[in-house]
């Protein structure tokens, strides 16, 4: 178990690197009063380095500003900005700053050392068992919710900015990204999202700025404690979009589907913090930690049990592809349903709807299965994506039998091929929108053949002028570009974006 929050102070700073990675070895370098032993850390605006203080012979860690010389105005006061956070606390576990300043141009700052691994070093060990990952959140908690007494936000809590000494004992560090609530004090502009996806919240992660405050925290908080107890964070795709868009639409998928021996009050607490609604979070990460201590001493939480409304609402967010589709489903049966009972379709095809609508949704729970295992399993991932392709190719085939089943390409349900191509863009792969386009108009095609080859009762009730199909299929086309090219657009902006933050 982890010791209980520690009584001295102690402060620590690793930068802001995700994955551990061993560093070289410096020769030592002179750095004013410094010598720098070894780089211990690297983030996308410092690197960290291990340092000896040399008139006062003690270990400090170092960090500096990547490529000073190139630094923007905005990056050096978002640095100073961050020596301002620091010193403006005193707390056990948060970092304590022993000096900052500029040595011929190089701006810097100097902590405390503590020679620990730092929480994301230490999950990549393997899961962290639960009667250590409480109370470690509790105390991390606890140290959180001091800085938002000093009307401090931190925006990028997560593992690699937690620090554990020999006992355990966690340290939050790296206020690079820190929101003050003062005049004069946000420095970071409007519609920029800052801070690491797979912990920002949803405000965050939307740069809606105004909502940014302690609630953001509380959410980072809960992705910290769903990682411990799980092994991975709620949302993490390999690219930083795919995880944005996901933090802003889906709902986690609950942390007991990962690990059955998590306590349903343990998964409410961490559920509860990670709510879409700032609001519906915690009132504060003081609230937050006296909830996870609570759960420790076996008392009633404050979190409770969603009610039933409030689970299918969850259950459509953390699964939109099968629950868009069987809404569609559903209310398309139920106007075929009345239809039928007014005598307004025959019952021919009334059951051959009901067979064709039964398959579509008993194919979609199967492919949802499918992508939800990938999720529990990860040597299962290589056959996600393909699933997703079947699913697509099974939507298409499935429609096309039900226009085949109405009136063909007379129908006005053909209006569902445009609807395929622009939910197919949902998924943000161009090769799934080409793909659903191509399909489309293939099914098209053949309807059309069929309508003037086979279908001559159709012919004498609907016109037979070859211009519509053709426009239509072009139309399909036209979509199918327009939203390729928006999928391939929002994607390059994410790898600038990317380039732009490891720059």
């Amino acid at each position: 178990m982890a010791p209980p929050c520690a009584s001295d102070a102690a402060t620590v700073e690793l930068g802001s690197h995700d994955e551990p990675a061993k560093r070289p070895r410096l020769p030592a370098t002179r750095f004013g009063d410094y010598e720098l032993l070894e780089e211990i850390g690297r983030g996308g605006m410092g690197v960290v380095y291990k340092a000896r203080q040399i008139s006062l012979d003690r270990l400090v860690a170092v960090k500096m500003i990547l490529a000073n010389h190139l630094a923007s105005e905005e990056q050096i006061e978002r640095f100073h900005v961050e020596a301002r956070a620091t010193a403006a606390v005193r707390h056990p576990h948060i970092v304590d700053l022993h000096q900052a300043g500029c040595i011929d141009g190089q701006h810097f700052l100097a902590m405390h050392y503590i020679d620990g691994p730092s929480l994301a070093q230490r999950i990549a060990r393997g899961r962290v068992p639960q009667d250590e990952a409480v109370p470690l959140v509790a105390c991390i908690a606890r140290a959180v919710d001091h800085l938002h007494r000093n009307r401090i936000v931190h925006r990028d809590l997560k593992p690699s900015n937690i620090l554990l000494d020999s006992d355990g004992t966690p340290y939050v560090t790296d206020f690079g990204l820190v929101k003050m609530f003062r005049r004069g004090a946000e420095h970071t502009r409007t519609g920029v999202i800052v801070g690491t996806p797979s912990y920002m919240a949803p405000e965050q992660a939307a740069a809606r700025r105004e909502e940014v405050g302690p609630a953001s925290d509380v959410y980072s908080l809960g992705v910290i404690l769903y990682e411990l107890l799980t092994g991975q964070p709620p949302f993490r795709e390999d690219n930083p979009l795919d995880t944005l868009m996901q933090v802003l639409e889906r709902e986690p998928t609950p942390p007991r589907r990962l690990n059955r021996r998590i306590p349903r009050d343990l998964e409410h607490i961490c559920l509860k913090c990670l709510e879409k609604s700032p609001t519906a979070r915690y009132v504060s990460a003081a609230a937050l930690a006296d909830d996870l201590e609570r759960f420790l001493r076996g008392e009633s939480i404050e979190a409770v049990a969603p009610n039933l409304a409030h689970r299918l609402g969850r259950w459509a967010l953390r699964e939109p592809a099968l629950a868009s589709r069987l809404g569609v489903l559903a209310t398309f049966y139920g106007v075929e349903l009345i239809n039928y009972h007014l005598r307004v379709v025959p019952a021919e095809f009334h059951f051959q709807v009901t067979v064709f609508l039964g398959l579509w949704a008993a194919a979609s729970l199967a492919f949802q299965q499918v992508l939800n295992h990938e999720q529990l399993d990860g040597r299962l991932a290589r056959w996600a994506n393909a699933a997703r392709f079947a699913w697509a190719a099974v939507d298409v085939f499935l429609f096309s039998l039900i226009l085949q089943a109405a009136d063909g390409v007379a129908s006005p349900l053909v209006v569902g091929y445009p609807l395929l191509i622009v939910g197919a863009g949902l998924w943000f792969r161009v090769r799934m929108v080409s793909f659903v386009t191509a399909l489309s108009v293939l099914s098209y095609a053949a309807l059309v053949l069929n309508f003037y080859v086979l279908r001559s009762d159709l012919q004498r009730r609907f016109d037979r002028a070859y211009d519509r199909p053709v426009f239509f299929v072009i139309m399909l086309l036209v979509l199918g570009l327009a939203v390729g090219y928006q999928v391939n657009r929002v994607r390059k902006l994410t790898r600038f974006y990317e380039q732009r933050r490891g720059a």
